[in-house]
């Protein structure tokens, strides 16, 4: 039997700055030591004993110097434990997912760093024209939500579409999902997608929405990213190329422009997306090599950039209570990373990633691992290589 690596990204889950944090703004940011300070000093109680048991207070340790409240030190670890830092010049999703696969990203974004009329009116005259849109709301940077409730109403009367953007590599589109049309909306993306070639933006996103005024909006799941294609061959390329299966659930294929992938598997929600790597884990059974890659998009979408630490903490609690079904599902070779892709701090000001080390945490073999601080993520991709027998990648040192 061929062996299996799954991996979940639970999305903007950073555990402390990374040294170069300053020159993001995000020096003292940490996503997972603010949210443990804030229920110790609210008597909220954090409970994720799996998480522990997995070692995550120790990873905490190697790169704060300090154990979490949360972290009784009850917790026999049966599991691998570590951290990585980025070595690409971001801290947005597509850096890190194409770090984590063994390409990092070594050149520059190019963003809109404007807050008010963020975006060339050379680019959108040419979206204008070619879309042949009415105008445009927004051009600003803003929160998806915020933006939605402010011009959510306008838009549905006036047919015209919200764009914005952040701190991020990202041109993002919101439009009502029946009022304006969902294969409009994606067609207009795509279009925006093609204009955005000279200004080399990682991502465009199309934000969907219902609802029938500012007092009920709501962002749907029928998000959709267009990504430009990773600039070198990932884990995901070299495992399919070599006969293997690649399993993308939720928004992985988007991430890696449905390169590399052989089954990709659509879902949203905590819940829906567990439960839907479960049933991987059962149909991909390993008669070759397997690697199941799931994004955790809530942590980041639903909690860090709404800045919604109390959310943020039950979220981690409900996901801490999945893991033992997961853990349950492997077979005797198999490994099971839970890492994140950057830091999204629900306490920071602003509504933007920070700048943070990931987790790189999990199960193999119930064995007890320190890994260190990786210098990489690229260091998770060599390792799938090198467990699932597959060529070495560029970057990064196999840890197991």
């Amino acid at each position: 039997m061929q062996k299996r690596v799954i991996v979940m990204v639970l999305d903007s889950f950073g555990i402390g700055n990374l040294p170069d944090a300053d020159k993001f703004g995000d020096r003292g940011s940490d996503t997972l030591g603010h949210i443990d300070q804030y229920a110790k000093e609210h008597n909220l109680g954090f409970k994720i004993p799996n998480l522990l048991k997995l070692g995550l207070g120790k990873a905490y340790q190697l790169v704060n110097g300090k154990m979490l409240h949360a972290d009784s030190n009850d917790y026999t670890v049966n599991g691998f434990y570590g951290a990585a830092r980025e070595l690409s010049s971001g801290k947005d999703t597509t850096s890190g997912h194409w770090e984590i696969g063994g390409c990092p990203v070594e050149f520059d974004w190019g963003y809109f760093s404007d807050h008010d009329n963020s975006f060339p009116q050379e680019l959108l005259n040419k979206i204008v024209t070619r879309a042949k849109l009415p105008d445009y709301l927004g051009n600003c940077h803003a929160s998806g939500t915020t933006i939605i409730a402010e011009l959510g109403e306008e838009h549905i009367k006036t047919g015209k579409p919200i764009f914005y953007t952040s701190a991020d590599s990202v041109f993002q589109i919101a439009c009502h999902e029946e009022t304006y049309g969902l294969d409009k909306l994606y067609e207009l993306c795509q279009i925006v997608r093609e204009e955005l070639e000279p200004y080399n933006i990682a991502r465009v996103i199309a934000r969907p929405f219902d609802g029938n005024s500012s007092a009920n909006f709501a962002r749907t799941k029928n998000r959709k990213d267009y990504s430009l294609l990773p600039s070198a061959p990932t884990i995901l390329d070299v495992c399919k190329e070599n006969g293997g299966e690649v399993v993308a659930i939720g928004k992985i294929g988007d991430i890696y422009a449905h390169q590399g992938t052989t089954v990709e598997i659509k879902a949203s929600g905590l819940p829906e997306l567990t439960d839907k790597t479960l049933d991987a884990i059962k149909t991909y059974a390993a008669d070759k090599p397997t690697y199941i890659m799931t994004n955790l998009v809530d942590f980041d979408m639903n909690f860090g950039h709404r800045r919604d630490v109390v959310g943020y903490k039950e979220a981690l609690e409900y996901f801490d209570t999945r893991i033992p079904e997961l853990i349950a599902s492997l077979q005797a070779d198999d490994i099971l990373l839970f890492t994140a892709d950057h830091g999204c701090d629900p306490t920071w000001p602003g509504s933007d990633h920070t700048r943070e080390h990931i987790p790189v945490i999990g199960y193999y073999q119930g064995k007890e691992l320190n890994i260190g601080v990786r210098e990489i993520f690229s260091d998770i991709g060599q390792t799938i290589a090198s467990h699932l027998n597959l060529p070495k990648l560029a970057f990064g040192k196999s840890f197991i």
